[in-house]
């Protein structure tokens, strides 16, 4: 009897080995399979122009341009992101619940949305971020194809800068494949674009969750000469202490001031994932402690001859909400972190849309500007 039940114990000790080895096989070869599938998109990388107009700028004139995340269909007013944590001021942590969009219908709905509010506008510029042509998380809703059918009589530029292998995180519900980026539309002739590579966190397991941070550079031909350098920025987010941004802003700061004093009109829009100055940061009521995500940017760190542009609004109307629950207003940490940067040689105001954060954890920004002659 003994030695029966001892061969029973060693057969069940060889199935745990067996099935401990199995989980070890498999973890190693999906590492192997994330390694071999990342790499970084080239730095100063040309982009194709589509549908380009022969539009040419004027100086004198007014111009409206607008930024928006649109965080690739999936935020309504009940979605959290499981990357998102924060704490209440109860001592109650929080994090997100969901890996990808809650289904997608609720991605067409919230893309629908998204767009609706971009016709509302009918800007001359459009800068978007986190639009998705092809991801898991967005159920494959092309959402780049969708808003190019939309806005038909403008040209546009698309600059990928998420471009994953299948994330098998969280388990519940895993984030998936992505492939998505910025895209930008202009009524204006743009005479080139290239893409630029942020610095971004290469240690084991970021890489493989951030996005291959980049901004685009777009060139646009002024009448009487020079060049307005549009740019759509999106920095890294998830960035405790603020050094891979930090790093990131030293690279625009240096593109900014060599077009500045190459005498060009220079505008960033985008979504910085820093408040806009300090009186944002802690401007709006709120349920929540100050999170560990936000870094504060102000004027003395952007380059001389550029300005940080204030919103007229920026303390009634947030643009960012926290995602690691649901959103109710009041409740959520909310500040503004999307905004535009603008050279001295430009005459310009902003204002910030308060879409209630219906269709994303942003809302959107206008631009009203004028290139002074």
């Amino acid at each position: 009897m003994k030695k029966k039940n001892k061969t029973i114990a060693g057969s069940v000790l060889k199935v745990i080995l067996g099935i401990v080895l199995l989980c070890i096989l498999l973890i190693a070869g999906y590492v192997i399979y994330m390694q071999t599938q990342y790499y970084r998109i080239e730095d100063h990388t040309a982009l194709e122009v589509e549908n380009n107009t022969a539009s040419t700028l004027k100086t004198g004139e007014t111009y409206t341009a607008v930024t928006y995340n649109i965080g690739f269909g999936a935020y309504g007013p009940d979605y959290s992101f499981f990357m998102d944590t924060g704490e209440m001021k109860d001592g109650t942590q929080t994090q997100g619940e969901y890996g990808k969009a809650m289904s997608k219908e609720s991605v067409e709905e919230h893309t629908k949305g998204a767009v609706g509010e971009l016709q509302k506008l009918d800007a001359d510029f459009m800068l978007l971020q986190e639009v998705d042509i092809d991801s898991d998380r967005s159920y494959h809703v092309d959402q780049a194809e969708e808003l190019r059918e939309t806005f038909l009589d403008y040209g546009n530029v698309f600059a990928n800068n998420f471009h994953s292998a299948y994330l098998f995180y969280p388990f519940s519900d895993p984030h998936g494949a992505v492939q998505a980026g910025l895209l930008n539309f202009s009524r204006y002739e743009i005479a080139s674009a290239e893409r630029r590579s942020y610095p971004v966190d290469n240690s084991f397991i970021t890489k493989f969750t951030d996005l291959d941070r980049c901004f685009a550079v777009m060139r646009l031909p002024v009448e009487g000469g020079h060049e307005l350098v549009l740019i759509n920025s999106h920095m890294s987010a998830y960035d405790e202490g603020g050094l891979i941004r930090a790093q990131q802003l030293e690279l625009l700061n240096s593109v900014m001031e060599e077009e500045y004093q190459a005498g060009n009109y220079v505008i960033v829009g985008g979504d910085f994932n820093h408040a806009l100055g300090e009186a944002v940061s802690e401007g709006f009521a709120s349920e929540q402690k100050f999170p560990a995500w936000v870094s504060i940017l102000t004027q003395e760190e952007i380059a001389e001859g550029i300005t940080m542009l204030r919103a007229d609004n920026e303390l009634e109307v947030p643009t960012c909400r926290g995602a690691d629950i649901s959103y109710k207003k009041g409740v959520n940490y909310t500040t503004v972190v999307d905004g535009f940067l603008v050279s001295d040689n430009i005459r310009a105001k902003a204002v910030n849309i308060d879409t209630d954060f219906a269709y994303s954890d942003h809302n959107p920004v206008q631009l009203e500007f004028e290139l002074a002659e």
